[in-house]
């Protein structure tokens, strides 16, 4: 346990800790994001060209041929057994919470979210990677939080679809138990794999990588009808070419659509019956897979053919995690924290 800090440096922090992207907020109003890459230079030469000793976000991307480059939040929680992926959690926890402004002299108190399955070991590791730099901790659910920083805390479904997992909470009252939640992992990953499949069958003289098509993803994902047409420069024979992959963008956001529905429907049916049509009028999208185009009115028209529905998405999601794990961390009463 960290030795106890003056009043005047208490830093209260909610944290989401995403595959893709990872966000905090804190108490002194300050509230910073990074991609979820952590990088360190290969040899001395990589030392020179980066002029750092380890990279972080898009700085590790754009660098990452001269980096041992690493995405060490499989699913949103620490790989298992990875030496590597644990100090990497540790320093890009470290980097978040230097960007809003803690030092060595600061008693941070933290609240973290993570996918809502996450076995009891992740927790665990979390807590183990975050103990350097917390005076108390608390991992919770990142739909859960979500909930709690829009005060959607009764009769409400909160789907919060990130890169490694979609996670589904419903709020009834009080704190959800293990059966209110689920977490799938068709989630965005899984969206640019099958976006990279199916351009490369389409123009298989095409040259790209999934970094590229994850950029595609988050300019033009849509379900539906589309409203213009995707074109995308890529290169072929080193030359930029224009090609169409309307019909693949699609294809790839749709692949997900069915276990959004069948877990939406699942949970809704083992809820008490006399709410059911409370928690279907009242679903809130959260995570970057919400701001995919035409998601809200095809989750409420599918979901409205078993009764009224109404679905929604959040205003910030990038902060939304973050914003309500803060909101937690102000108002979690004492008995509830972790002291590290």
């Amino acid at each position: 346990m960290r030795s106890k800090k003056t009043a005047k440096n208490n830093l209260i922090v909610g944290v989401d800790l995403g595959t893709s992207r990872s966000a905090i907020s804190a108490n002194n109003r300050k509230k910073r994001w990074v991609d979820s890459y952590v990088g360190w230079p290969k040899d001395f030469i990589a030392r020179k060209v980066v002029g750092k000793s380890i990279l972080f976000g898009e700085e590790a991307l754009v660098n990452r041929l001269s980096l041992n480059l690493s995405r060490p939040l499989a699913y949103g929680v620490i790989k298992e057994g990875m030496e590597r992926d644990e100090e990497a959690v540790r320093a890009l926890f470290e980097h978040l919470i230097g960007l809003i402004g803690a030092d060595k002299r600061s008693h941070v108190r933290a609240v973290v979210g993570v996918p809502a399955e996450a076995l009891k070991a992740n927790k665990i590791a979390i807590k183990k990677a975050f103990s350097d730099y917390t005076d108390s901790l608390m991992v919770v659910s990142e739909p859960f939080a979500v909930a709690y920083g829009l005060e959607a805390l009764n009769n409400a479904m909160i789907i919060d679809i990130g890169a490694g997992t979609i996670d589904f909470c419903i709020m009834h009252g009080t704190v959800p138990a293990d059966e209110d939640q689920r977490s799938i992992v068709m989630a965005g990953d899984y969206v640019d794999e099958q976006m990279f499949t199916a351009i490369k069958a389409r123009y298989p003289d095409a040259d790209f990588n999934l970094e590229m098509v994850r950029q595609i993803k988050e300019e033009f994902s849509f379900v539906g009808e589309p409203e213009d047409r995707v074109e995308v420069n890529l290169p072929v024979a080193s030359k930029q070419t224009l090609h169409d992959v309307t019909d693949e963008v699609r294809i790839a956001c749709e692949s997900i659509l069915p276990a959004i529905v069948e877990t939406a429907q699942e949970l809704i049916a083992n809820f008490d019956p006399q709410f059911q049509d409370e928690i279907r009028k009242n679903i809130i999208l959260a995570g970057g897979g919400s701001q995919i185009k035409g998601l809200c009115s095809y989750l409420q028209k599918v979901l409205g053919e078993d009764g009224p529905a109404g679905v929604q998405r959040v205003k910030d999601p990038l902060f939304s995690g973050a914003n309500g794990a803060l909101a937690l961390a102000k108002d979690m009463p004492k008995e509830y924290w972790s002291e590290e």
